[in-house]
């Protein structure tokens, strides 16, 4: 149960999560975030009863279910058509070297000691949002106009022409401004169901491959698999995750994002697949000085295809199909359904894995085929367009 509390935390913050960001700006959202994990982690350090450790965790995961939504948002909406991809998997980059780094410090100090470690990065975002202007789009969404193109300019450099890229992103604003306001139920419109589609269906993917299940309780599977310890295999999975996503910020916007999802998902495949047959021969005494081996390498093999493509895409497209009058409604809905994705896999991995380790990791090795068939048949290419080109794309 403590385990999941993060992520109900961070459900109920992906709900809210649009509108704080419509409300407040991109950066306002990222404000209330840092607060929230700054809460949570002090309560965490000074815990003396657990409802306090469960307040703590309740709060940072709040924070976490706001910046999963406004962070590749905002980041989208800066950045360059060329550069965006890479730019915004630096985001899970910082992710997996904040989870590794974690991981690492686990093995060597006490709980209190890593919960104050986590302040850190709430601070220096509180700090450095002091320096960066808010997304041009968003400005002139609410009609600061002089606002939007000196952030433009900011983020373009002083010697650059943006009157072009001001003009497209002006005249998407004013398309859009005689719309009625958009609800949940208004998703379900022809005209955004193909959007809404992509950007739920991957995120669904991306979780019930089971990647937090496998990630939460690696040590565990390890151990279950016929290691003494965990420690090690952990300590790999740690290791591995940066330089692979590093590998995935640099494709990103080059070979584009529905080739790396697809060989991500194959990889994922491969790894549930050794996994499972770890644990298969196990159960039949068959080939046992092979099943340690085959269990950390379907691991490893799952987190480093996972890390390369299913990781960051996912959070990359959802940042980029939807027009921005509809933006907040629907970002919140995927973010929801991902973080409720990862409260049911992290709760049912146990029960699972007391039912059969081998036929838990055959259904997610199901989930990750059906996963690059999904990709085949329904996500667009959104490499090397703007936003508003991607957007259109979807009403043509």
């Amino acid at each position: 149960m403590f385990g999941s509390i993060i992520t109900i935390g961070a459900m109920i913050g992906a709900i809210t999560s649009g509108r704080i960001a419509d409300f407040l700006g991109r950066k306002g959202a990222m404000r209330i975030s840092a607060i929230f994990c700054i809460i949570g982690w002090l309560a965490v350090y000074f815990s003396t009863e657990a409802w306090l450790l469960d307040i703590g965790r309740f709060c940072t995961g709040y924070g976490i279910g706001i910046f999963s939504y406004v962070v590749p948002v905002f980041i989208a909406e800066i950045a360059p058509k060329n550069l965006r991809g890479g730019l915004a998997t630096l985001n899970q980059l910082m992710i997996v070297c904040g989870a590794s780094t974690a991981y690492l410090l686990g093995t060597v100090v006490t709980w209190r000691t890593l919960a104050l470690t986590g302040l850190l990065p709430c601070i220096l975002i509180l700090v450095g949002l002091f320096f960066i202007p808010e997304s041009p789009r968003w400005l002139a969404k609410v009609g600061l106009c002089k606002e939007f193109e000196l952030a433009l300019r900011k983020l373009r450099g002083a010697d650059a022409d943006v009157s072009q890229e001001a003009s497209e992103i002006q005249a998407s604003i004013d398309s859009m401004q005689d719309l009625p306001k958009v609800g949940v139920l208004d998703l379900f419109e022809a005209r955004y169901m193909r959007p809404l589609i992509v950007g739920v269906g991957l995120m669904v993917f991306q979780q019930f491959g089971g990647i937090n299940g496998i990630g939460f309780y690696s040590s565990e599977t390890f151990v279950a698999a016929g290691f003494s310890s965990g420690k090690i295999g952990t300590i790999a999975y740690a290791i591995i995750q940066v330089p692979i996503t590093m590998v995935g910020a640099v494709l990103m916007d080059k070979s584009g994002r529905r080739p790396l999802l697809m060989v991500s998902a194959s990889g994922t495949f491969i790894g549930c697949i050794l996994t499972g047959a770890s644990f298969y021969l196990k159960g039949q005494a068959l080939l046992l000085e092979w099943v340690p081996i085959l269990a950390v390498s379907g691991v490893l093999v799952f987190v480093a295809a996972f890390s390369i493509g299913m990781g960051a895409v996912p959070w990359v497209i959802m940042s980029e199909i939807f027009p921005i009058h509809v933006k907040g409604v629907a970002g919140s809905l995927v973010v929801l359904v991902n973080w409720l994705g990862a409260w049911a896999v992290s709760y049912t991995f146990n029960f699972l894995m007391s039912w059969s380790s081998t036929g838990t990791f055959s259904i997610y090795a199901g989930v990750c085929a059906m996963t690059v068939v999904f990709v085949a048949k329904v996500v667009p290419e959104t490499k090397g367009k703007t936003l508003e080109e991607i957007q259109a794309s979807f009403n043509s």
